[in-house]
């Protein structure tokens, strides 16, 4: 882990910045002033109360014996996971995943390299990593009982009428869209069930409901078909989901980290939908002989026994939540100096970044690393190290440009921050 995060995305930068070791992370969360916007009123709370009234139903203390036995029986009968602590290399692709998860608002990673190089396994490991948020029991969309903005209307209708809301503690879900899958599937459709036993109209939610305040995972994401590519351009857009069918006219949020894996031999990506992901990850084969066998030796050992194999990196895993988990929490005591601000903003400039996506995600993304470092405050290491992810798919290509975008970026950086 601290080779991950005191490595820069090239070897360039790698010569010129000094490796960081991760001190132990702690934090103890303050009470704030709350305001939040509800229906274009500002709500005020006092300190350390929400504006609206919540129950806590599974609190660590009061969850019965039986739950948990469920809760770990569900566990158990899961598909085993590659550990995430036990992918060997891969540096830059890991990274942009755990601040992604650190700081959701990031906008999501694209990560595009060589087929059988690890993208999708490295993904779908994140599961275990995944913290735990508050969520109204019972609702499709997993709504913040907290958050206006991320309410369906249902629950909205409930904290108008100031009725108590029953709050369950929930693991963020991570949702794969398959390259087949119909548009109805995504967006959601009519509850056929309904309509025939009830002869009522009624919305069954798609993937996109249940990927709200998650991940949503589209593997192989070049050969997505174009009209997928609209609904997911809409949602992206937006943060809501609108669905028209049937008579039924309905909009429930649909804010998702979005995550595309891909070869870039099997096609490019819409330059809309590019540019819709907050960071780019390139990954490239294992060249060193020795790393290779350990990758090889390590696969054999999960696939030989799974459950040993996970147990095996039990202790890294817990050591690896618990930072992520510490990083979110201090992540809105990060300070940015204005002077970073404007130097960065001056490189998106020089290098004719089109639109300001490239300056916030990088403002973005140097706060989350700073924060799973430990400190407050973000250095201009910090930023060399996320600039290149957060600007190289934003960059005009060049077919007669014959240097890599990402050292393009490096140069500039060093050229304006020297």
């Amino acid at each position: 882990m601290t080779s991950l995060l005191g490595t820069s995305s090239t070897a360039i930068l790698a010569s010129r910045s000094s490796k960081t070791s991760i001190p132990s992370l702690s934090f103890n969360p303050g009470t704030g002033y709350l305001k939040r916007l509800y229906g274009g009123v500002g709500v005020h709370g006092k300190k350390g109360r929400s504006p609206f009234h919540v129950t806590v139903s599974n609190v660590a203390t009061e969850i019965n014996a039986v739950e948990q036995d469920q809760k770990i029986a569900a566990k158990e009968s899961q598909r085993p996971v590659y550990p995430f602590a036990a992918i060997v290399g891969q540096d830059e692709m890991k990274l942009c995943l755990l601040l992604n998860v650190i700081d959701p608002k990031i906008g999501g990673v694209m990560i595009m390299g060589d087929r059988g190089t690890g993208k999708s396994t490295t993904v779908r490991s994140l599961v275990d990593l995944l913290p735990e948020i508050m969520a109204v029991a019972g609702d499709p969309y997993n709504s913040d009982p907290e958050d206006p903005e991320s309410m369906g209307v249902e629950v909205r209708e409930s904290v108008l009428k100031g009725e108590e809301l029953s709050v369950v503690m929930t693991k963020i879900n991570m949702v794969d869209l398959p390259l087949g899958a119909t548009e109805d599937r995504v967006c959601g459709t009519i509850d056929i069930e309904k309509a025939l036993t009830e002869g009522v109209k009624a919305f069954e939610p798609g993937l996109l409901a249940k990927a709200n305040r998650g991940i949503l995972y589209v593997d192989e994401v070049n050969l997505l078909d174009d009209h997928l590519v609209d609904v997911l351009l809409d949602s992206a857009a937006s943060g809501w989901n609108t669905v028209e069918r049937e008579g039924i006219s309905i909009s429930h949020p649909a804010r998702f980290i979005l995550i595309g894996s891909g070869n870039p031999e099997e096609g490019e990506l819409r330059p809309q939908l590019l540019d819709r992901f907050g960071m780019h990850a390139q990954v490239g084969t294992v060249r060193d002989a020795e790393l290779r066998v350990k990758i090889v030796e390590e696969r054999a050992r999960f696939d030989r026994n799974p459950k040993e194999f996970r147990n095996s990196y039990k202790e890294e895993q817990e050591k690896l939540q618990n930072q992520i988990a510490s990083a979110r929490s201090s992540l809105s005591s990060v300070q940015i100096d204005h002077d970073l601000k404007v130097k960065i903003s001056k490189v998106c400039a020089e290098l004719n970044v089109d639109g300001l996506r490239g300056d916030i995600v990088t403002n973005r993304a140097a706060k989350a690393l700073a924060s799973l470092k430990g400190r407050d405050k973000v250095t201009a290491e910090d930023i060399a190290t996320v600039i290149p992810n957060c600007l190289r798919h934003r960059l005009r290509k060049d077919p007669l440009e014959s240097i890599d975008s990402g050292l393009l970026i490096i140069e500039k950086f060093y050229e304006v921050f020297s």
